[in-house]
Order: C-alpha cells, then structure tokens, then sequence
C-alpha cells in the first residue's frame, strides 16, 4: 500500500502518522509502526477494503445530558430508546442521565446501539462547599505501624485519614491505587501494573480486622500472630518491603478465618455482596484459582482454559469451587475494610475523603484481559514518548483499550472498573488521564519510541467518567502531565475534572518559574509525583546520580546536574524574592525549610486542591519509582523513612510530639486548616 492510502487508512482508524514532541517538533512515524497498529485492531493495512464501513449507527452514541443529539438519521427511520429499566422513550433532550439502548428501523431493518446520556459537567459538593481543599499523599503501602504486617494496610491508612483530617485539618488522603495482585507469589511490586483494576489487593487487608478473627480458639489466634511477627519486627526497620513474604503469611492466616463459620448476619453480608458482584466477581475469582496452578499469565495456560466465558472454564470453576469461594470472601472483607477506611477518614472531618489513584493498565495476561477478552489490544503496549525526564521513552507493558470495541460494549468494562474505584472514596484520580483521548501504543518487541498515538472517542470515555463520578458525587484528578493537546485540558476543564500541576514543571517560555498567581485554578498542585523524586533527592541532584549510575541520560551528566542545579537555583531565587524563604539558607544543607516554602508558594496559587507528599514530609530522600526501569532499581519497595533513613511509622505520626512538630513546620500554611490562603 501506497504511504498516501496507508496514511488515510490510519486517519479512519485514529492512529498518528505523525505527532508533536515534548519540545513541539513534529515527528513522523515509521510505516512498519502504522502497519503493526492497524493489524492490532483487526486492520489489513495491504488490503484494498481496509477502509471503514460505516452502519447507520456509530458503535455507541453518546449524548449530554438535555443536550439535543447530534446523530443525524434518515426521515424514514423510526427511533427508541430503550433505558435500563425497560421503559421505552423518545430519542430527544429529555433523556434520564445513564447507560440505555437505541433502537433505529429503517426499511424494516432493526439497527441497535449504546446509547450514553452523560453529565454535560460534574459539581462534586466538596469542591461546591470549600474554596480550597488539601491533603496528604502517600503511597499507602509503604506507610507501616507497629500492628500491620511489614507493609501499609487498611487500618493504616484509616488511621493516617484520621489523624490528618484531626490534627492537620486535610480534606482527603489520595493514595496509590489499591487493585488486585496476583493470587501466589511472586507478587508485582508495581501498583500500577495489576492483574485486575475491578477488584482489590487482599495484600491490603489487615488481618485482626477480620470479624472473624476475635472467633478463634487461642491456638489459632497464637498460630496467626506467630506468622505476624517476623514481618512486623522487619517493619520496625528501613529495609526493602517484601511482598512476597507479606502474602504467604496474610493468604495463610486469611485461609484460617475462611473457614471459621460466621454470624447469621455476618453470612448474610456476605451473601447480599456475592450477589451484588455476580458473574464479575465469578470470573475474577476463576481467573484467581486457575492461576494459582497455571501461573498468573492466561496466555500460557492450556487452551481451553484461555476463554473466559467457555464450558470447560465453567467446569474447572465447580471443581475448585472451594477456592473459588475463598477469592471470593477475600474481595468481600476487602470491600468492608476499604469502607471502613473513608468512614474514618470522613468521621475525622475530611469533606473528600480517601482518593484512589486509577492505574491506566493491567498485565496483558491477567484477569481484566482474560475477562474483558477483545476490548483490550494483546499485540500493543501503552507507554509514552520520549520526553524531559524520560529521553528513552516508556513502555508500561499494558494492553490498551480497543477503542471500537469499548464502545460497543457500551464502555461497560470501563464504568466496572470506575465503578469499583469509586465505591468506598471521595474522589478518584486518573493516572495519564490524556489515555481517554489518545494513547502511545508500542507494538510488542519494538523500544518505547517506536510507537504511535492511537486516538479514542474522547465523548464516550470523559462521559463515562462522569456518569460514575456523578453517581458518587466524587472529586475526579487527572494527571495530565506530559505531552498533552492544549484542548484536552480546556476539555477536561470545562466538563469539571481538575488537572494536575507540578511545581518543578510550571515555569514560562524562557524557562523561567512561573508566579504563583499565574497557576491555573482548575488543578491539584503538588510539589511532586509518585514518578518524580522527593524535595531533598532534586535539591541535591541526587536523582541525576542515580539516573546516570542507571544509564538513563541521554546527554553527558555533567549537562544534566548543572542543569538540574539551575532549576533548583531559579526557585530558589523566587522563593526568597516571594519572602518565603531566607535568603541565607542552603537548599542542600537546610532541605524541611525549602520543603515549607514550596508548600507555602503552592497555598498561594489558586489551585482549587493541594496535595502534600507524606514523603517530603517526613524528609525522605529516595524515589518510590524510577520509570525506565524495572529491577535495575528497587521500584515501589521503598519504606517509608526519615532524612536520616530511619523508619517512620504510623503510630510515630499520630504520637510521637517531636514528629508531629517538625511536621507542622514542614506544612507551614498548608496545615493550617480546611480552607485556609495565604
């Protein structure tokens, strides 16, 4: 095929010839990489016939909410919609908001679509009700107190909401996200590249929170507790976390309060969830206890096995019907336990809440991409294009969506997995949020820039976030950091999603940082990200050290630390001119004072959220992740420590006055209350 029809090939399908780099260069993309993505989506580039066959009807109509509908239809069709409860109702403006059916005939021909009635706008009450809302972030896991066990849990982070929203005044806790790990060691660090984003960790459960447990006889209560303290005597130091031993000795216990018998109203919870969650839950829980003797990559089962939805799947679930049954119970106190975690957060006065942090992906063998089949893209991966931090650019290892087939699923995976982030919090944010309107595709075995954009119906992805956040009434952040279209941020600004902004990248078209009165108002405005380092590794370009040990430059380090060093000098230099820093302080030497005074410049901005890393907090210093790596660096098994590497714990926070102190003048203005500017 010609470059000229292979190029009007990829437009119908919306996948990039070409696109604009971090710097604003367009660069072209290579033909081979067209080729590979057309073929992904079922695509013979070669073909004469490649072209789109359009239908009467798109494969999903989306509408906004008591908007008129812009699907123009012949004069001789008939229309209905059909809503979820059955009732039928005229194709016009006045449609309930929801996931319902068109119905078009013409000639006497039925055509069918999704049809999506969405929020023209979400108005989350905490954003109505507060002219500014902070919090703390942290990546929970790595967040440990004296009871849990070598990691982060559950009560963990209750109990951090709750001291924060108590002594500190913070409106919401955004964490990492929680989603499912695999069933058997070895577990993947990486929260952000789960197995499943419709279910949960059960590495976050916290063991004695089990109703349950108080039903044990004394052995096995001292069975339970003898698995408990090894891990937890290695939580009381600053070594690596590790998972693995966490889940062996938690699956362990958790196996023991299966099988104790509950209260009559204890099963009949239980019941009501299982009933709840359906074949969903039926699945996962398959998908859960096949994997635990065929490992947690589907492809490489036995092939009958590798069809979800088939009959020899549906018999190997009755035979190990047990273990299905226990997948099952774990997704149930995990439910219970991360509701339990908002209710505190919100008894302790926060207006938001808990904010979980939706990955963009799963692994390409895990449970989502067994279960939701071919909505998801097996030959490519998402990642992103080469940009400042990452010259190499990333590949993530994740399938992305197919986009013509989300829609003719109505995008009903995609509000599952909203759905489930949604169900116990008060906000939720969208890693990468830009995937919803395009996304780097890396064809499988090519290096990380070697991909092209492939692009989404935007309507049917942003209505779909909305539809959930409107029915939980939640606070939605997207990061939006990166190569983004200046109109997807006008977009997601006008329908009432926030963005994100990082302090290290707002500075102006000379390079110069920007003034605080210049900020967008629409954002949560941080100092870092969970991809970026702690306040202390920048001010030391400690970071360039370790990306230079990593091979990761890509020009000679001497240019990469003096840059680095003349950023960290241009803040400082516009800290001391905004009077909130001394003039006479050295950002090496005096890290918790440069710490409080970027905190202070974001309170000055009009950022509508403020989000604080626990990590600059407490003076950490090591990165929780170094992307462009995978066990080069030991990504997302950081503990959280001190300035002086020592372990800090949660009992410490909410306890120790010393801490607490120094913690109060790190915040400065920030923990001064709900509500409070400079």
């Amino acid at each position: 095929m010609r470059d000229a029809q292979l190029a009007r090939v990829a437009e119908q399908y919306g996948v990039a010839t070409s696109y604009e780099d971090w710097r604003g260069r367009q660069v072209p993309v290579g033909p081979d990489t067209i080729r590979h993505v057309l073929r992904a989506l079922g695509v013979d580039p070669e073909s004469p016939d490649a072209a789109v066959r359009r239908g009467m009807l798109p494969p999903a109509v989306v509408v906004r909410e008591g908007k008129a509908p812009d699907l123009v239809l012949p004069d001789s069709a008939r229309s209905v919609v059909e809503t979820a409860d059955g009732s039928l109702l005229p194709f016009d403006p006045g449609l309930p908001l929801g996931s319902h059916v068109l119905r078009v005939t013409d000639a006497g021909v039925e055509h069918d679509a999704p049809l999506l009635v969405v929020p023209d706008r979400i108005e989350p009450g905490a954003l109505r009700d507060n002219p500014r809302l902070w919090g703390l972030m942290a990546q929970f896991y790595s967040v440990r107190s004296r009871a849990s066990w070598g990691t982060g849990d559950l009560r963990d982070l209750a109990e951090l909401a709750d001291w924060s929203a108590r002594d500190l005044g913070a409106d919401f806790t955004l964490v990492n996200p929680v989603h499912a790990t695999e069933p058997l060691p070895p577990v993947e660090p990486s929260p952000y590249l789960p197995v499943s984003r419709r279910y949960a960790s059960p590495l976050y459960i916290r063991v004695e929170d089990v109703p349950e447990y108080a039903r044990l006889a004394p052995a096995q209560r001292e069975g339970v507790q003898r698995l408990a303290r090894p891990l937890r005597e290695r939580g009381r130091t600053a070594d690596l976390l590790d998972r693995d031993a966490v889940w062996r000795a938690k699956r362990t216990a958790l196996e023991v309060l299966f099988e104790i018998p509950r209260a009559p109203g204890r099963e009949a919870s239980l019941r009501a969830y299982l009933e709840r969650e359906g074949r969903d839950l039926v699945e996962f829980a398959t998908w859960s206890a096949l994997a635990e003797e065929h490992g947690s990559d589907y492809r490489a089962w036995p092939g009958n096995l590798r069809d979800a939805g088939s009959r020899t799947v549906g018999a190997e679930a009755l035979r190990r019907w047990p273990a299905v049954e226990f997948h099952r119970w774990l997704q149930w106190i995990l439910d219970e336990q991360l509701a339990q975690a908002q209710a505190t957060a919100r008894a302790g006065g926060m207006g938001v809440g808990i904010v979980h942090d939706l990955a963009i992906g799963v692994q390409a063998g895990g449970a989502d991409a067994w279960m939701y089949g071919d909505a998801l893209l097996s030959a490519l991966h998402v990642g992103a294009p080469p940009d400042e931090f990452n010259r190499l650019g990333q590949d993530w290892g994740q399938p992305p969506w197919n986009p013509r087939r989300l829609a003719e699923l109505g995008y009903g995976p995609f509000r599952q997995i909203l759905d489930q982030a949604l169900r116990h919090a008060g906000g939720v944010r969208m890693d990468h949020v830009m995937g919803m309107f395009r996304l780097w595709c890396v064809p499988e075995g090519a290096s990380a820039d070697q991909g092209t954009y492939l692009r989404f119906d935007h309507e049917g992805m942003v209505g779909t976030l909305l539809l959930a956040a409107h029915g939980a009434d939640a606070v939605v952040v997207g990061e939006d950091l990166g190569t983004v279209e200046p109109w997807v941020r006008e977009h997601l600004a006008d329908r009432g999603v926030l963005g994100t902004s990082v302090l290290w990248f707002e500075h102006d078209a000379d390079g110069e940082p920007r003034a605080p009165g210049d900020w967008r108002a629409d954002c949560l405005a941080t100092v870092a990200t969970h991809d970026l380092p702690p306040v202390g590794s920048i001010l030391s370009a400690e970071h360039v050290d370790l990306r230079d040990r990593l091979g990761l430059l890509g020009r000679p380090v001497e240019e990469e630390r003096a840059e680095a060093e003349a950023r960290v000098e241009r803040w400082r230099l516009l800290l001391v001119e905004l009077g909130l820093l001394d003039a006479g302080v050295d950002p090496v030497a005096d890290p918790a004072a440069v710490v409080a005074a970027v905190h202070a410049y974001l309170m000055a901005t009009p950022a509508r959220m403020i989000g604080v890393a626990l990590t600059d907090v407490v003076g950490e210093r090591r990165m929780q992740n170094q992307p462009g790596t995978s066990t080069e660096y030991p990504n997302w098994r950081i503990p959280l420590t001190s300035a002086e590497g020592e372990p800090v714990l949660v009992d410490e926070l909410l306890a120790d006055p010393r801490m607490v102190a120094r913690i109060r003048r790190t915040l400065g203005p920030v923990g001064g209350g709900r509500g409070r500017t400079l």
